[in-house]
């Protein structure tokens, strides 16, 4: 029986556990990437370990979040991480280089290896055929002190592609439609690996987008095959020595199976506020629009921004439209300077922002109020631009561009208008924003921590009683953004869990953080999906602040429920889904004998108030027991020595 291209990965870096799904195994990690929104947590952590250089063959550390320097705060943490960098082993990249996934394709990622980052965006490098995970920022940092990951085996799930692209429609489109068929929980559990003569046809760049919005699906990883197009691609960046050829064999088996034909795609948009929520931009309509903003570790490549270009040569924006862009990297933005794209971009209208996320995470340019806005990015979660009451659609870099100029939605294959393929290019290597660790070291290179670093918060062991108030009734699908909110308001204090956790669900209960301090111990009751979206591990280190003691959820998104373990946060889920409308707001829930029930595949809950018991189930593994008993993940490896 032939193996998947994703199993065949995980095998070679295989330390221990069995290769099934549903089993947890150790794996060897080759890379890690950090970005400065979770990174100045991840290295906290990485300090409080007492841990010498990383045990990684290769560890970045990017910033590219926190840019907009208002103050001395996101300066400070700058600084804190790159002297922490410096005294483990691990490269710094300055602001201005670009965005972390962008700059990790085009300077380090090379097929076969593991990635794991935290961000929940790094699987784009499985467009250059990686296992590249996202994880919360403490798997991260003990990934760079141990060399190793723990993980769930995930099941995969095959997407077949074939046919091939026509104009105006993107590999946006492409994961656009896959998210309207598997829906934003389709992935949990899973790896989605593409295969196919449609694969075959797609460049990196076009993977990588693909596989980077595999994220909204909640998969694990996504994964393309390592191959022509992989060498072509290594080659343009300078790098051919790091291609090898890696695919599934033919007879490969998988759990599920989704077929796709290219040459039957249109131009797609996600409309408001899921990814998932997608439509024809032709059945959607000329709609008006405000704001068109292009770029994101999605859609800032080179190849994204040339037709761009193209698009907009010779053409004026909207008198009605601001468009901004963000190029992915220096070294892009240094090209379109060179070739003269940049001059075409410039004299349609556009205005060209720093090399970072910017407005992808609420970093500056809302739109205004009731504005439509078109974005090229991966998210439009309901206030993540910065404006509650914007409505933010997701599209392709070609429907923003040609929706720019003409100012309302438009369907580019209904123009007429001929669109050619971005010409090849070449780009010999640059580091001028790279700081290399060289010569530094634990003794000799100091900590700089700036007065807004705050050390992060610790749980206590698990106690016999675990009891709390419920102070929230959550619905479906909500997200980190939901919990933690980030935005240019917020994220100065990403290493300040004090400050930041007067605002967790401020969005949804502006009381949130005073009834936790008001309770004796709270609990959180949630629907389905309960964590999707970023891996910010703050959305489990605020509620651990403010004294959650577990969560009792319908299901949860993966990261997010590593998140809570590792903060000996308890994620529970319930036994009969119709007890999730009878719990009550305020009402008092007991789990007794807490130490012995976790041990236990089913956990009894008591509400004292109301004299009764509900059923949860604790599908915890004997690690993530050991884990939640000591208290946290940092607990526990303190316990071990």
């Amino acid at each position: 029986m032939g193996k998947s291209l994703a199993y065949k990965i995980l095998e070679n870096h295989l330390i221990e556990g069995e290769l099934s799904p549903g089993g947890e195994i150790t794996i060897k990690i080759d890379q890690t990437l950090t970005q400065d929104s979770t990174g100045t947590m991840v290295y906290l952590q990485l300090e409080a370990m007492d841990a010498d250089f990383v045990k990684t063959d290769l560890s970045v550390a990017y910033i590219d979040h926190n840019t907009l320097q208002t103050g001395f705060e996101n300066a400070d943490d700058h600084a804190f991480i790159e002297s922490v960098a410096k005294r483990h082993g691990v490269l710094f990249s300055k602001p201005g280089n670009g965005i972390c996934h962008q700059l990790h394709l085009e300077n380090y990622g090379a097929p076969g290896k593991t990635l794991l980052g935290s961000d929940s965006h790094t699987p784009t490098g499985g467009g250059i055929g990686m296992i590249a995970i996202g994880a919360g920022g403490l798997d991260v940092a003990v990934a760079m002190a141990s060399g190793v990951y723990r993980l769930t085996v995930p099941k995969v799930v095959n997407v077949e592609l074939s046919g091939s692209l026509r104009p105006w429609v993107s590999a946006k489109d492409v994961i656009l439609y896959v998210l309207k068929r598997l829906k934003v929980k389709g992935g949990v559990g899973k790896i989605v690996e593409y295969t196919g003569e449609g694969a075959a046809s797609l460049s990196v760049t076009e993977r990588a987008t693909i596989a980077n919005m595999g994220a909204e699906l909640g998969a694990t990883t996504s994964i393309f095959p390592s191959d022509e197009n992989t060498r072509l691609y290594l080659a343009s960046q300078s790098r051919e020595s790091d291609y090898a050829p890696f695919a599934a064999d033919a007879d490969a088996v998988y759990n599920q199976i989704l077929k796709v034909n290219l040459s039957e795609l249109t131009p797609l948009a996600a409309m408001p506020h899921s990814p998932d929520n997608v439509d024809s931009v032709s059945n959607i309509g000329e709609i008006h629009v405000d704001q068109v903003a292009i770029g994101s570790c999605t859609n800032s490549s080179y190849e994204d921004l040339m037709k761009v270009a193209e698009i907009l040569k010779g053409n004026r924006v909207h008198p009605d439209v601001s468009l901004v862009i963000s190029p992915g990297s220096s070294r892009i933005l240094s090209k379109l300077a060179s070739n003269g794209a940049l001059a075409d971009l410039i004299d349609a209208g556009a205005r060209i922002i720093e090399n970072a996320c910017g407005p992808c995470i609420g970093m500056g340019q809302s739109p205004r109020s009731g504005a439509v806005s078109l974005r090229t990015f991966n998210r439009n979660f309901k206030g993540r631009s910065g404006t509650l009451d914007a409505g933010v659609y997701l599209v392709s870099p070609e429907t923003a561009a040609i929706s720019a100029v003409r100012g309302v939605l438009t369907d580019g294959m209904k123009t007429g208008r001929p669109l050619s393929a971005a010409p090849p290019e070449s780009f010999p290597p640059r580091d001028s924003f790279i700081v290399y660790p060289a010569g530094a070291n634990k003794k000799n290179t100091p900590v700089a921590m700036g007065p807004n670093i705050k050390p992060f918060p610790r749980n206590t062991r698990l106690e016999d009683e675990a009891a709390g108030t419920v102070v929230l009734l959550a619905g479906d699908n909500v997200t980190t953004d939901d919990i933690m909110p980030s935005d240019s308001r917020l994220l100065p204090y990403r290493s300040n869990i004090p400050y930041l956790a007067d605002f967790c669900f401020e969005k949804t209960d502006a009381e949130f953080a005073k009834k936790c301090k008001a309770a004796n111990g709270s609990v959180i009751i949630a629907g389905e999906n309960y964590g999707q979206g970023s891996s910010r591990e703050h959305a489990a280190l605020a509620p651990l602040y403010l004294g959650v003691k577990f969560v009792l959820a319908k299901s949860f998104a993966r990261i997010h429920r590593s998140n809570l373990i590792n903060s000996g946060i308890i994620p529970l889920l319930f036994e009969n889904p119709a007890d999730y409308g009878d719990v009550q707001l305020g009402e008092r829930l007991v789990i007794r004998d807490a130490r012995e029930q976790i041990l236990n595949p089913t956990v009894v809950i008591h509400s004292p108030e109301r004299e009764n018991t509900r059923r949860a189930l604790s599908d915890l593994s004997e690690y993530e027991r050991q884990i939640i008993l000591a208290g946290g993940k940092i607990n526990l490896m303190r316990n071990n020595g």
